[in-house]
């Protein structure tokens, strides 16, 4: 079966230890279904696994990818959720299960021909969505569902600060946010990117860094130590800083404790979404029109390139891969 996986880590080369090849795979779990990968879609996470963060080598070769959609052998056109939980867990939530993973992580991933998952973690892909689109959502798009619906306690009206602009998450906060009735401000390093944000539906695009002409109701943090001080900051009195990530590094020069005690402010982690919740997502998208920006769309036998752009950093929007 054609793949796109980790052969070894590289720590400091990650796409050396890329490899796109036929694999064969040992039996999946039981009770696992096949599933047709018609359409998957990249996120750092793939790149973080191949320098081997979460990725430990005895877990090789690891088809790398979380996000899916495709078919099953009856038929049935679905989206494949990436999160895992634990046979021992049940609770609602499964984000809550502390020995949850993802795809990749334990157990193959989706940069393939077919992947095998349980049946729990199969909605069905509404048909105004393209295999493309739906193949966006599980992660990056859920991610910022649940940031901004089920984490934030944002209202219609209030003004949302979103820490970069451009990448999958970042775009997906910008387009959910503007259709729900929020005021959506963006910063950016690249003047570009914050002008592709406002076509995209942001009110206004600022220099990362820059003092903002008032405090906002809640800041929507995936970069980290870079922007940390700049999203406190940025916060009015008893605002909301939601965090799902740390792409700039996960120590900034100041955790600014005092004034997040001081005025005071709430800190709120928040990671992917459940089940539930992507089944949500996929239905506002078919209400409102929205779809995922995509920034290219690439054969499985050319996924190095889109690796070599998310190093890079030259993406808006998401990457599609099809087998």
């Amino acid at each position: 079966m054609l793949a796109a996986y980790a052969a070894r880590l590289d720590p400091d080369d990650p796409l050396a230890a890329l490899r796109v090849d036929d694999l064969e795979l040992p039996a999946p779990p039981s009770g696992w279904v096949p599933v047709e990968v018609r359409a998957a879609a990249l996120n750092h996470h793939d790149v973080w696994s191949l320098r081997g963060v979460g990725l430990p080598a005895e877990r090789l070769p690891m088809i790398l990818g979380c996000d899916a959609a495709g078919t099953t052998e009856d038929g049935r056109a679905v989206i494949v959720h990436a999160v895992i939980r634990d046979p021992s867990f049940t609770g609602p939530d499964e984000t809550l299960d502390p020995r949850r993973s993802l795809l990749s992580e334990r157990h193959q991933g989706t940069l393939a021909e077919r992947v095998w998952v349980p049946p729990a973690n199969l909605i069905d892909k509404p048909a105004e969505l393209t295999f493309a689109e739906a193949a966006c959502l599980p992660t990056a798009w859920l991610t910022a569902y649940r940031m901004l619906f089920t984490s934030s306690g944002l209202r219609p009206g209030e003004t949302v600060l979103v820490q970069g602009a451009g990448g999958g998450v970042a775009t997906a906060l910008i387009m959910l946010g503007r259709h729900a009735g929020l005021r959506v401000w963006v910063t950016s390093r690249d003047p570009e990117r914050g002008e592709r944000a406002v076509e995209l539906g942001a009110d206004r695009a600022f220099p990362s860094g820059e003092r903002l002409p008032e405090r906002v109701d809640a800041v929507m943090e995936t970069v980290g130590a870079a922007t940390w001080s700049h999203s406190i900051n940025a916060l009015r009195p008893g605002g909301t800083v939601v965090i799902c990530g740390t792409t700039s590094g996960a120590e900034p020069e100041s955790a600014e404790l005092t004034k997040i005690f001081f005025r005071p402010l709430r800190v709120q982690g928040s990671t992917m979404g459940t089940a539930e919740e992507l089944r949500r997502l996929a239905a506002m998208l078919v209400t409102t029109g929205i779809r995922p920006p995509i920034d290219r769309v690439l054969p499985l036998g050319e996924a190095s390139e889109g690796f070599a752009a998310m190093i890079d950093g030259t993406v808006f929007g998401k990457i599609v891969i099809e087998p």
